[in-house]
């Protein structure tokens, strides 16, 4: 008789988490290169990227459910008055995160928004605590107080309150909290679908308000220009995409080391190839953030040894 429950073929287990390695690295690849690409779109200002960002995003998510047949999958969602207003806030949040990203992008700021995005894994075990009463190890206490030292630092040094940089972490932070709170029912390009849908109203309004004063430039910069932003919608849902599809393959302590990889590549964007400054409490605000990162990055390395070495005892005394 043979077993339903046989065990992964270890090869098939390494495989599958190379997939996922591979479609979360270049995930958070995409991501680090978006300040490029959005400086790439001058003329067009940032109210204008947005709202051409959150409706050719629903055109390209309604194209993919299409392909995809995935029309059944989608309806059961819109069925649910939860679920909705749930992907209603998410479209707030991400909204709010897309426009503080675009409006500093365009005006050199880009080394504000690495920080944000350096800050974001410390503001979401912070939200476990005053959201979900989480409770806290003593050394994810520390890379929570480090950071808000480093958020000092930089406010008293530098002379200006970080609010890009906050928030970037804080709006990103709340999505991943409403994403998580919606868990499995509802998959990447539905959710991101509802989320463009909800929104398409306010693009429809800021393309309204750029026309009418400054003017719509997506077909006035050239070929090349209209071709690249006509691009937004994709470039806005393949990184999602793959990361969702990677969140599925490897585990929460893999992505969370992968996830500096787009801070750090906008942070040399900003510094080395825009070459704007980093002031000396810049770099002390920084390097606090940097320490506060390994501080939790090694104790989520430890948890999940921890966790796995749990397992293991609890398989051996039942066998």
């Amino acid at each position: 008789m043979t077993q339903s429950n046989a065990p992964e073929d270890p090869t098939d287990a390494a495989r599958t988490r190379l997939v996922g390695t591979s479609y979360a690295f270049l995930a958070y690849l995409l991501w680090g290169f978006l300040p490029l690409y959005f400086l790439l779109l001058k003329p067009t200002g940032a109210w204008e990227v947005v709202a051409w960002r959150i409706l050719l995003s629903l055109v390209f998510c309604a194209f993919l459910i299409a392909v995809t047949r995935s029309w059944q999958r989608f309806r059961a969602i819109i069925a649910q008055k939860r679920l909705l207003m749930w992907t209603a806030v998410a479209g707030a949040l991400i909204y709010v995160n897309w426009q503080v990203f675009l409006l500093a992008t365009l005006t050199g700021h880009v080394i504000e928004t690495s920080l944000g995005y350096f800050i974001n894994p410390i503001v979401t075990v912070l939200l476990g605590v005053l959201v979900l009463r989480e409770r806290l190890r003593v050394t994810q206490w520390v890379a929570i107080s480090l950071a808000a030292v480093a958020v000092i630092v930089i406010m008293v040094g530098y002379g200006t309150f970080p609010w890009i940089a906050l928030l970037l972490a804080f709006s990103f932070g709340f999505y991943s909290l409403v994403k998580k709170r919606i868990g499995p029912a509802v998959d990447a390009v539905s959710g991101l679908t509802l989320e463009s849908f909800w929104l398409a109203p306010v693009a429809i309004v800021q393309l309204i308000v750029v026309g009418a004063t400054t003017g719509i430039t997506i077909a006035s910069a050239g070929l090349g220009h209209g071709i690249l932003l006509a691009l937004a919608g994709v470039a806005t849902a393949v990184p999602l995409l793959l990361f969702a599809s990677g969140a599925r393959r490897v585990s929460l302590t893999t992505l969370g080391i992968m996830q500096f990889i787009a801070p750090i590549m906008q942070f040399m964007i900003g510094a080395w190839l825009l070459g704007e400054p980093m002031p000396l409490e810049r770099w002390i605000g920084f390097g606090i953030v940097w320490v506060a990162l390994i501080v939790l990055t090694i104790d989520s390395v430890r948890a999940a040894r921890r966790g796995r070495r749990m397992v293991v005892s609890d398989v051996t005394e039942l066998t």
